[in-house]
């Protein structure tokens, strides 16, 4: 496998059920990316597992993702993945109230720390495809927050058609680009 090939190149392969591309890609960014976990986590073993199960889960679902920039996908990826593992309750073992003040700390300094801009620019990108009315429908419901009986009434159109053009939408971005997903999570618009 030549190890010079771009990611994109890589990623392609993958695509394509090659092995041997998707190993020189992990083996490219294991080490920042185990880097980049080991910095929230300060656990060597936890961080080992997200980064396995984040490769794991990008294998099985490569022939579904359309990746444009395959390190910052996984570099969103992996730190959403530190940021789900830091937020689950089941981890919270503090036994006491300094203990408790060093996770907050430490969860604030992780959600500051997720760069947003890449998936940011990916999301307004992908919402651009959508059509006029589905994109000003689903931004009136997840920006401005607006029920859609207020969508409705605004736009003049039927509770029913407010919900067809929020589902498309949704679909739209889920199908186009599974960064967007990770950014409607992270921006809390599903």
């Amino acid at each position: 496998m030549n190890h010079d090939l771009s990611d994109k190149d890589l990623w392609e392969k993958v695509v394509a059920d090659n092995t041997r591309a998707f190993a020189v890609l992990y083996n490219r960014h294991w080490k920042k990316l185990y880097n980049t976990a080991m910095y929230y986590l300060k656990d060597s073993d936890t961080a080992e597992q997200i980064l396995h199960d984040a490769f794991v889960t990008l294998w099985q679902r490569r022939k579904h993702l359309k990746i444009g920039n395959f390190n910052s996908y996984i570099y969103v990826t992996t730190k959403y993945q530190v940021y789900k593992h830091l937020r689950a309750p089941k981890r919270i073992q503090t036994e006491s109230l300094e203990d408790y003040n060093e996770l907050a700390t430490v969860l604030s300094i992780a959600e500051d720390r997720i760069s947003h801009d890449d998936v940011v620019y990916n999301l307004k990108k992908c919402l651009s495809e959508l059509p006029e009315a589905c994109r000003r429908i689903f931004l009136m419901s997840r920006l401005e927050q607006l029920t859609n009986d207020e969508i409705a009434q605004k736009l003049g159109i039927t509770k029913r058609t407010v919900e067809n053009q929020i589902t498309h939408a949704l679909k739209h971005l889920r199908l186009s680009r599974s960064e967007i997903l990770i950014a409607c999570v992270l921006l809390d618009l599903l």
